[in-house]
């Protein structure tokens, strides 16, 4: 007699995650919980999660918090750290991110980014905050890298939001198979996805990659029921003119139009303007990166408010986060 087939143990997703920010305020209604998840398709020059676009844990290096004490070379097995006169070395060819130095350095000059956590490990930083979601209409945001990348942790971390009653929202570039934003669709109560420009060429000098499946995704989440927000981070030399504005509120306006014809039941969808700014420039810097970056000018008040003009008169009326203001 053969042996009972014992039944395959189901695994449980996770996902690593580089932050899990409180408070926010930008990333969809009320008050909000931001889960970010590593890994991102895209690789825009300007981005100001570059801590987000690997998969994988990385190491940050600060060489103003360091003392030059010693303690990484020695906790290092692949010697990617080295001190010489005194002078502190990091060479992160030879990281395999077994994060030991980071262990050892108590002056915090080496730190971890990104770290592999389980549904209910997310659920429980998440759920302290709920009188704060519940008084202000939040919930919890998934966000990124590009959280549909990791389908799976991400579609069991909204299940769980919604089985206790909480808000989703999910941020995503739309650059992944439809069959993963698919995925989210049934459990995530809004969609905010950035639209940079229009013109394929121009979105892959800027990304790396064309947007005609970033397109493709914005027509078919523009056919659930969903409620949408469209976003273009304003950037100069990337989509800062009349024209590029001009042309993404088209196609907003065209997305928003079908929608409403279907049924006036359908959700919203909205378009939102945001000026690219150099904050991540020190996140660069200690992940060993040069930022591209470096030398473009934010763009001005008077050019963000003169860029929502031009999407309204394409009949979009635009919110400017360069401003605050909600038109």
């Amino acid at each position: 007699m053969r042996p009972a087939r014992q039944p395959t143990p189901k695994t449980t997703p996770s996902g690593v995650v580089f932050n899990v920010q409180r408070f926010s305020l930008h990333d969809g209604p009320g008050i909000r919980t931001t889960v970010f998840l590593k890994g991102c398709t895209l690789r825009c020059f300007w981005c100001h999660n570059p801590e987000g676009q690997h998969a994988t844990p990385e190491v940050r290096y600060y060489p103003d918090r360091c003392i030059a004490c010693g303690q990484c070379v020695a906790a290092c097995p692949q010697h990617a750290h080295a001190l010489v006169d005194g002078v502190h070395t990091f060479d992160r060819a030879r990281c395999d991110f077994a994060a030991a130095c980071v262990t050892v350095c108590n002056a915090r000059a080496l730190e971890t980014e990104g770290r592999r956590m389980s549904v209910a490990e997310v659920m429980a930083e998440i759920l302290p905050d709920r009188p704060f979601y519940e008084l202000s209409g939040g919930g919890v945001t998934l966000s990124g890298g590009e959280p549909a990348l990791n389908h799976g942790f991400a579609r069991e971390v909204l299940r769980a939001c919604q089985a206790q009653g909480l808000h989703t929202a999910v941020e995503t570039c739309g650059a992944v198979s439809w069959t993963a934003l698919r995925a989210l669709v049934p459990h995530t109560d809004q969609f905010m996805m950035d639209l940079k420009v229009i013109d394929s060429a121009k979105h892959r000098a800027a990304t790396r990659q064309t947007n005609e499946r970033i397109l493709a995704n914005a027509r078919r989440l523009a056919a659930t029921h969903v409620p949408l927000v469209f976003r273009t981070p304003v950037v100069p030399t990337v989509n800062d003119t009349p024209a590029d504005i001009g042309a993404i509120a088209a196609f907003v306006r065209q997305l928003r139009d079908q929608r409403q014809a279907r049924t006036a039941a359908d959700a919203a969808i909205t378009y939102e303007i945001m000026p690219f700014h150099r904050l991540a420039a020190g996140k660069y810097a200690s992940l060993g990166q040069a930022y591209p970056a470096a030398a473009i000018e934010p763009p001005s008040p008077a050019t963000m408010a003169a860029l929502a003009e031009v999407a309204r008169q394409q009949g979009i009326a635009t919110v400017n986060r360069g401003d605050g203001r909600q038109p």
